[in-house]
């Protein structure tokens, strides 16, 4: 069995992409699969670094306003469509799967056209361009949420599958992320983070959340700043006389073992994108959403919202907040055991489990033999 695997652009398209080719592997040992994305993508890089054969094709994203960068574009497509022709003729894959992200725009679109079966997965509520136009070629649309249904058309096959996470992520026991934190037992736990890169807004709120946190000797902090903030971040808290280096704080750039932080927390400030919803899920983690305001379609709020609408989550917007505000309602939140407690249980429905079981049966059952 040959299966081609596209999605790029950002972590949130490679990583469930990944996902998929792990579970595919695992349910087929001899399977051979190949990854295509961007050369300049992030995926040329981090594919390889997983173990996974990776090629590489030209193409960028498209403009949304009419300019000499469309044009641009335009022809950057046109050589992606002939370079993954010749992908396809030479590894001729039984089945190709996309995440999403502009790369698989020509890569499902030509495998189509050749009689390839195609399937596609979308992570988040509001589709993205790419993937709704290409809803209509590919043999199944799968869904990570049920609210996304409606924004594709009805004769469109969809069925909703849930958003595939690490397989460690909500199997890892408290006592074990607290013992690898160095925290506590019996003190709340406040994670933070706004992804790899980090979210400059979050992290200037989080400078006056954690003053009022310094004075609290019940409540424990584990705050990823993120790589591009983290010296700005540090110099912040040196500002205000805060060692972010004090006992049952973890203050670093980037958190490697993220399944034992959500297992040690009891409340999560972060941002909204799928990957991140569907580890909170799976690891029935109360938070405090903060939708990222420049994700493509706005599709981080819409995201947010939905969790929101569960009762599993509190929405802060991110021109509305500040350090004062996000204090009120962790502080809220941590000293109420009850609504903790209900907020978890929420959440860890919000989202189908055994997302990546489902995937993998589907791919299964669509792909030629």
């Amino acid at each position: 069995m040959r299966v081609l695997v596209t999605g790029g652009g950002t972590g949130g398209h490679i990583y469930p992409a990944l996902a998929i080719a792990e579970g595919i592997r695992n349910a087929q040992p001899e399977a051979e699969v190949l990854y295509v994305g961007l050369r300049e993508g992030m995926e040329a890089r981090l594919v390889p670094e997983n173990g996974w054969e990776f090629r590489g094709i030209a193409g960028r994203g498209m403009p949304r306003r009419i300019s000499l960068g469309m044009l641009k574009t335009m022809g950057s497509s046109v050589k992606a469509f002939w370079q993954t022709k010749k992908i396809l003729k030479g590894f001729h894959p039984d089945l190709v799967v996309g995440t999403g992200g502009f790369v698989s725009g020509p890569v499902l679109l030509v495998a189509s056209l050749f009689g390839f079966p195609t399937l596609l997965h979308e992570q988040n509520v509001w589709p993205g361009m790419t993937n709704k136009l290409l809803a209509r070629r590919v043999k199944k649309v799968m869904l990570a949420f049920e609210e996304g249904r409606a924004h594709f058309p009805e004769r469109c096959p969809v069925e909703v599958v849930g958003q595939p996470v690490r397989p460690q992520v909500g199997h890892v026991e408290r006592s074990e992320g607290l013992e690898f934190f160095g925290l506590v037992p019996g003190k709340k736990v406040l994670l933070v983070t706004g992804g790899s890169r980090g979210a400059r807004s979050l992290n200037r709120a989080m400078v006056t959340v954690a003053e009022h946190l310094s004075e609290r000797e019940d409540m424990q902090l584990i705050w990823a700043t993120g790589t591009l903030d983290y010296e700005d971040t540090l110099a912040e808290l040196k500002r205000v006389d805060i060692d972010p280096q004090r006992r049952g704080w973890c203050v670093a750039a980037y958190i490697e073992n993220m399944p034992q932080a959500l297992a040690a927390a009891d409340l999560c400030v972060c941002r909204a994108g799928a990957t991140t919803l569907a580890e909170l899920s799976a690891a029935r983690l109360p938070s405090i959403l903060i939708p990222y305001p420049h994700a493509a379609e706005n599709h981080q709020e819409f995201n947010a919202r939905a969790l929101v609408e569960r009762k599993a989550a509190r929405l802060i917007l991110d021109k509305e907040l500040t350090g004062d505000g996000l204090w009120e309602k962790v502080d809220e939140l941590l000293k109420n055991a009850f609504v903790l407690e209900e907020m978890a249980a929420r959440t860890g429905e919000a989202l189908q489990g055994k997302a990546l079981e489902r995937i993998v049966r589907i791919c299964l059952e669509t792909a030629w033999r």
